[in-house]
């Protein structure tokens, strides 16, 4: 038996037990008569004591010659420390050790395997397996599988079914680049590996299985940022014979339960939001509803007065920060640096204090009265003690760069708090949006949602205005789950086709096996698919999600810690009837 107990659960009430412990050394005090050894595994830390009245010489000797992370094995007696550490939960405890044996040796980790380490971020993926020991680390591992777990249970409870689909399948030419994999049996054919499951998820509707899930591993072979990895895991799920407000209540109550369950906080609100509402008054769709700072739009208050900055604009629109008509020219002026930055692409920002006496202040006042400053503060809410921002431009650029402009206010002024979550549904998105590129329509979400029944009039003349049957669910700013009710004929598929550029040929070649299946008797479906990375990181209170995955790729998606994507040997090639011609 390698330990009685774990290094995490022994108390006061354990003194006098011999017990058995295991485990790698956190740290070790060595004052020559006396020895302190910290003892961690996943569940906690001991601490060890060898000393020269109590311990054997040879003992003494071996315990003198531990380094951190050697893994050890003890048998030993439970007594009370001297002094008490009450920071930790074994700390009124210890262990006179009267076994040790050595069960592995370590060399110095290349960081140190504490809460606060000075390994930086490229060394801690290459040794990800040391960086896992950390509490931070191994912490949020574990509040993933809490969060896997309650996801599980509460869809269990509901009658759904998880069902495996297919990791090899076919490439598809809609959404993000597929990672393709070749065949060896097939000479020229590639499998992909899927983007999602989702025409396997509509064929376990038509193979009746009503209400499916799957924590699915999904891949995609774009550009990587903070909440976006090359492989990432989705929550999938989809039922037969509902309708959209069905779907938006079971998941609104597994949302609460989750966020209940894994927070122990009661979400009671799921307001609902328009697409064009959200960008109106948020200018994205992905809106954070903890904080205000609604946008106000401006033309008819702002144009015509003489600015011809203003004048000459689509749209003029602004916000009011709450209690920010104290901030000084310099911190205005680095907002207007930070609005111009690349990433932003603003030409500017004017400016008007709301002061504390009801008199207002502005970058512009040669152009515009105090009656037309107070009609602004009326547009954007904006009450004494406020400052008002106002940006103008192309109406879409320049809602989004006060979108990004309202967030990174949240941010630096507190308003964006961790333990707080409000979601949000954003609904009736647009089916369609026009590519410049490619100069054709695409699907927003994908070819097999089902346009609003009120709608599908307009598809052959006027496909623009077509609204989905859509719907995402937003937490905190990040959209977190997103779904539709599904076309589930083949005559109203064959139409999406149609306006997304396929001939009859095409799409028979890509999804005939879906069309056909529709023939066979297709219930009406829909579904949701939640990112399960993004939900987890959310709940620990932060948008990063790479320390949420236990080995995940650099922002290059590079596996830095066993070295991939790497090359593969010329044999290997040969058998997949490849020929690279540089392997650089």
């Amino acid at each position: 038996m390698y330990r009685s107990h774990t290094c995490g659960e022994l108390r006061i009430a354990d003194k006098d037990r011999e017990v058995i412990l295991s485990g790698w050394v956190q740290k070790i005090r060595d004052k020559g008569f006396m020895i302190w050894v910290d003892l961690r595994d996943r569940y906690g830390v001991t601490q060890l004591i060898f000393d020269e009245e109590r311990t054997p010489k040879e003992m003494m000797k071996t315990a003198s010659r531990l380094g951190r992370e050697f893994v050890i094995q003890v048998t030993g007696t439970v007594i009370e420390r001297v002094s008490k550490n009450p920071n930790m939960p074994t700390g009124d405890v210890e262990i006179l050790v009267s076994k040790l044996d050595i069960l592995n040796a370590a060399e110095v980790p290349p960081f140190t395997i504490e809460d606060e380490t000075d390994g930086g971020e490229d060394l801690r993926m290459k040794y990800r397996y040391l960086d896992i020991r950390r509490n931070p680390v191994k912490n949020k591992l574990i509040f993933r599988s809490k969060v896997a777990m309650e996801v599980r249970k509460f869809l269990s409870d509901q009658g759904f079914i998880e069902v495996e689909t297919p990791v090899l399948i076919k490439s598809t030419p809609e959404g993000a680049r597929d990672f393709v994999v070749p065949s060896r049996m097939n000479e020229g054919q590639f499998y992909a590996l899927p983007q999602s499951p989702q025409t396997f998820k509509q064929l376990l509707m038509v193979g009746g299985m009503d209400k499916y899930f799957q924590i699915v591993k999904c891949f995609r072979d774009e550009d990587l940022r903070a909440d976006r990895q090359p492989e990432f895991t989705q929550i999938d799920c989809e039922m037969a014979f509902v309708e959209q407000e069905d779907i938006l209540n079971i998941f609104e109550d597994f949302t609460t339960h989750i966020i209940k369950a894994v927070k122990g906080v009661e979400v009671k609100e799921f307001p609902r939001m328009t697409y064009a509402e959200a960008m109106q008054k948020y200018g994205n769709d992905k809106p954070d509803i903890r904080f205000g700072m609604e946008f106000g739009e401006l033309n008819d208050l702002a144009k015509d007065k003489g600015f011809n900055v203003f004048d000459q604009q689509e749209l003029v629109v602004g916000i009011a920060v709450p209690g920010a008509a104290s901030f000084t020219r310099k911190e205005i002026d680095k907002l207007i640096e930070w609005v111009k930055r690349p990433q932003v692409g603003a030409n500017g920002m004017v400016w008007v204090k709301y002061n504390e006496d009801g008199s207002l202040k502005s970058s512009v006042d040669k152009f515009y009265s105090e009656e037309d400053f107070k009609a602004w503060a009326e547009r954007t809410g904006a009450k004494t003690g406020d400052l008002i921002l106002v940006m103008a431009g192309d109406a879409d650029k320049t809602r989004t760069q006060l979108s990004s402009l309202r967030m990174h206010l949240g941010n630096e002024m507190g308003l964006r708090k961790a333990d707080e979550f409000a979601p949000l549904w954003v609904v009736d998105f647009p089916l369609l949006e026009w590519d410049e590129e490619t100069n054709r329509y695409h699907a927003m979400h994908h070819p097999f949602t089902s346009p609003k029944p009120e709608d599908i009039k307009l598809l052959d003349t006027e496909p623009g205005k077509v609204r989905a049957n859509a719907y995402d669910l937003v937490l905190n700013g990040n959209e977190i789950g997103g779904g539709s009710i599904r076309i589930h004929d083949e005559g109203t598929q064959s139409m999406m086709f149609k306006q997304l550029g396929f001939t009859p040929e095409e799409a028979k070649a890509q999804f005939g096996f879906l069309m056909d299946a529709f023939k066979y008797g297709a219930p009406p479906h829909g579904g949701i698919a939640f990112g399960f990375d993004r939900l987890v990181a959310i709940l620990g209170g932060q948008e990063t999600i790479r320390d949420y995955i236990a080995f995940p790729k650099n922002n290059a998606g590079r596996d830095v810690m066993i070295d991939a994507p790497s090359k593969i040997d010329d044999e290997q090639l040969k058998e997949l009837n490849l020929k690279i011609t540089s392997q650089s």
